[in-house]
């Protein structure tokens, strides 16, 4: 099983087969609007600009999981990302990563990229604590733990990594140069 296994939803609610996007590098993401983290559109637009021409697109899935960081309807929220960020790549409908109404494809990168940890930057210490707060066995499970998370796919549509929003955008974007120099 692969990544081109999957079907989701378009912003619209049509079906797309993710088969569409064989042999590219893509990076997916889960994303909010209303979270600290949202800033990372600009550089995930920056990637996208850079390496879209040589292969790679990044796959937007908005998720009102987290803090209710992601309120509005799919249009309203792509309006917000085009506006604010000139966001280019594309993005789906809102959906579930964690949960009983969590979508196969989030399972499955789940279960193929488990959750490593989220790192002693300050970002990452403060999510840390806010998890665990809630749920002291937060990193028993490999669930979506915040938005922002990524998983790179390579070019045969295999999790090759996954990112944590903590992660450094320097380290995403020398991963990704790694899989499109293969």
């Amino acid at each position: 099983m692969n990544i081109y296994d999957f079907t989701v939803k378009a912003q619209d609610g049509k079906d797309v087969s993710l088969s569409e996007y064989k042999g590219k590098v893509l990076l997916v993401v889960n994303t909010a609007t209303e979270c600290g983290f949202t800033p990372q559109y600009e550089d995930l637009q920056k990637l996208y600009d850079e390496f879209h021409d040589q292969g790679f697109d990044i796959l937007d899935f908005p998720c009102d999981q987290f803090g209710h960081q992601a309120p509005g309807s799919d249009e309203e929220i792509h309006q917000f990302c085009t506006a604010r960020f000139g966001v280019t790549f594309p993005q789906f409908s809102k959906i579930d990563v964690n949960g009983e109404n969590a979508i196969p494809l989030y399972k499955w990168l789940e279960e193929e990229a488990p959750f490593k940890g989220l790192g002693n930057n300050p970002s990452g210490l403060a999510l840390k604590a806010m998890l665990a707060a809630k749920d002291k066995n937060y990193k028993k499970s490999n669930d979506i733990k915040w938005n922002f998370t990524k998983f790179l796919i390579n070019r045969e549509g295999d999790v090759v990594e996954r990112f944590e929003p903590t992660a450094s955008m320097k380290k995403v974007k020398e991963a990704v140069e790694k899989q499109l120099s293969k």
